[in-house]
């Protein structure tokens, strides 16, 4: 009898035991993966784009490397590398794609039309053939557009006001650049003179500088692409050359010595990227969720730059400002 009961302790003790061995011994649940293909450079983009993006997904219960895998590649300034980074994460066989400026959706748009790609900053997606509308993308490709027909005015107003007497304006952006035809009724309405000068490619931006001086420019306006940000350093370095006050798109350019900027936040659009990545996850499909505007704007003002050109930022401005660089 001590025997028999002895033998049911022992069994049942290495049924126990069984039970964590045998659940260990089960295959992984599927944990997904996103692929997240960027221009830039890690370290530089890391805090603006990576972080905020992170932290959405962490907010909505996706923490990386415990229950999502993240599949990076960077470009690192040679957008030559973007169709075969793309290539690369399409063959990783991630979930769905983030992907950053026009030139990079591009690339992933190419590279498969059946994994999910979560557009960041994306200029005009409708007329540059990537969705269908903005309420109905259609396809495999949804996120977030940089288009508000209100901004490009918003700014020449923010502009006028800090730099008050200011009449002509030489504007600088790529000749396709979505902002042009707004930015000539805004300059009407303000009574300001618009100097137009296109700038395709980085060779063109001294002679843009030159014309801006032949034609007497009392301010400078720079369009925000992935072209003219890729050399901030450069145009802003001229604008101080030319003594020129400067208005810009996004506050980076700000960071390197520019006057000031006034734009969509990059970080803001980054952690909602995070809610089209959640809802992909969970099954939802491209194609039905739609495209969404930036919400939240910021304006940027260099006070050390203002002084160098000699010039007073009114109070009233530097009381919108949500950041000023002493």
């Amino acid at each position: 009898m001590r025997r028999t009961t002895v033998g049911v302790i022992v069994t049942l003790t290495l049924s126990i035991l069984a039970v964590p061995l045998a659940a260990s011994a089960q295959p992984r649940a599927h944990v997904p993966r996103i692929g997240w293909l960027a221009s830039g450079f890690p370290p530089s983009e890391a805090a603006r784009q990576q972080s905020p993006f992170l932290q959405g997904l962490r907010e909505l219960g996706w923490v990386e490397g415990y229950n999502v895998v993240m599949e990076y590649r960077w470009a690192e300034g040679h957008h030559e590398r973007l169709p075969e980074l793309a290539t690369e994460l399409v063959q990783r066989k991630v979930n769905v794609l983030v992907a950053g400026d026009s030139q990079v959706i591009v690339a992933a748009q190419h590279a498969t039309t059946t994994i999910p790609i979560v557009m960041t900053i994306s200029a005009d997606p409708v007329a540059t053939g990537l969705i269908a509308s903005l309420a109905r993308p259609g396809g495999n490709i949804t996120g977030l557009t940089i288009m508000a027909p209100e901004l490009a005015g918003k700014r020449l107003e923010l502009f006028t006001a800090a730099v008050p007497g200011m009449a002509r304006v030489a504007v600088l952006g790529e000749s396709r650049h979505y902002e042009w035809s707004a930015l000539a009724e805004a300059t009407q309405a303000l009574g300001l003179q618009l100097h137009p000068f296109p700038v395709d490619s980085p060779e063109a931006f001294e002679p843009a500088f030159a014309a801006a001086m032949r034609e007497h420019a009392d301010a400078l306006l720079v369009l925000p692409s992935p072209m003219t940000n890729r050399f901030m350093h450069h145009i802003v370095g001229m604008a101080a050359q030319s003594h020129l006050p400067a208005m810009y798109g996004i506050k980076e350019y700000v960071k390197v010595g520019g006057l000031m900027a006034y734009g969509w936040s990059i970080p803001a659009l980054y952690h909602r990227a995070a809610a089209y990545v959640d809802k992909i996850l969970k099954d939802a499909k491209p194609a039905d969720l739609p495209v969404e505007r930036p919400t939240k704007f910021e304006l940027v003002i260099n006070l050390k730059t203002a002084e160098a050109l000699g010039i007073t930022i009114p109070p009233l401005v530097l009381f919108q400002a949500d950041e000023v660089l002493r």
